[in-house]
This record gives C-alpha cells, structure tokens and sequence, in this order.
C-alpha cells in the first residue's frame, strides 16, 4: 500500500504542483479542440495529478479526496458520451453527428461546439477513472487487497 511521503520539500512542493497541473489539464481539456490534447489528453494529465496526490500524501490524506472519490464516477464519462450521441440521434442524425443535436435558442456552431465538449469532457473522465483505478489497484500487496465476505480468497 502508497504511505504517505515523510519529507517537507516533496509534499509543500506537492501542494504546489497537483493544483497547478490539475488546472493546465483543465485547460487541455477545454481548448483541445483548437489545438493539441482535448478528452483523452486532458484526462491523462488529471488523473496523474491525482495519482502523484495519492504518492505524496496517501490515500487516506484529506489531500487525497479528489482521486477516491473519482473512483465512484466511472462510468459517468460514457454515460455522458453515449448521451451526446443518443440525443444527436433522435434529433435524425448519426451517433455524434453534432448538427442534428438538438439544444433549444442556439445556433449551429454553438451546437457543434457543446456536443464536442461534452464528449470531450466524457472521455475525460472515463480516462481519469481508470488512471487512477489502475494505480490505486496495482498499489496493494496480494495480502493487502480487500475482499468481500462472500469470496474465498
């Protein structure tokens, strides 16, 4: 199991890092559709964020909260992906066809604009989700691992 860092530099420099990652996958995230990065790069960066908090301070640090609770999200990015392209869908359109989304009092542009976002922001999040499952899982000995009352380990 991660134990939380014992050395001042490492977790003052944490406190300053993780935040100012967070914000630049963020920005990835929301302007990758203009350049390089969106979802999937942006979700990359997020979630190493998260994963270098759970280095540094533990997973059981109030530092910490933001990656385990990311972990009940999974399966929120594909719903919001699926959605997008459902409702593009019933507007008569193909699955992510973004000129069929419906969104009442905007023009087109700005419609093509939120479906983007909002997939982008789906595959996101399913990114995030698994970075930080994958981490979290691969730091717990055999031993270590909680089971359920009803398997036999």
């Amino acid at each position: 199991m991660i134990r939380p860092h014992d050395s001042a530099i490492v977790r003052t420099l944490g406190r300053i890092v993780i935040p100012v990652a967070q914000l630049f996958g963020f920005y990835v995230l929301v302007f990758g559709q203009f350049g390089p990065g969106g979802g999937f790069v942006g979700g990359v960066v997020i979630a190493a964020s998260m994963i270098l908090a759970i280095l540094i301070f533990g997973i059981d640090s109030p530092d910490s909260t933001m990656a385990r609770n990311i972990l009940h999200g999974d399966g929120l990015g594909l719903l919001i992906f699926a959605g997008v392209g459902g409702l593009c869908m019933i507007g008569g359109g193909q699955f992510l066809n973004y000129t069929y989304l419906q969104i009442p009092n905007l023009d087109q542009a700005s419609q093509h604009f939120i479906g983007i976002m909002l997939t982008q922001i789906g595959v996101a999040v399913d990114v995030a989700v698994t970075g930080v499952s994958i981490a979290i899982s691969l730091s717990f000995d055999d031993d270590e691992i909680p089971q359920d009352e009803g398997t036999h380990g």
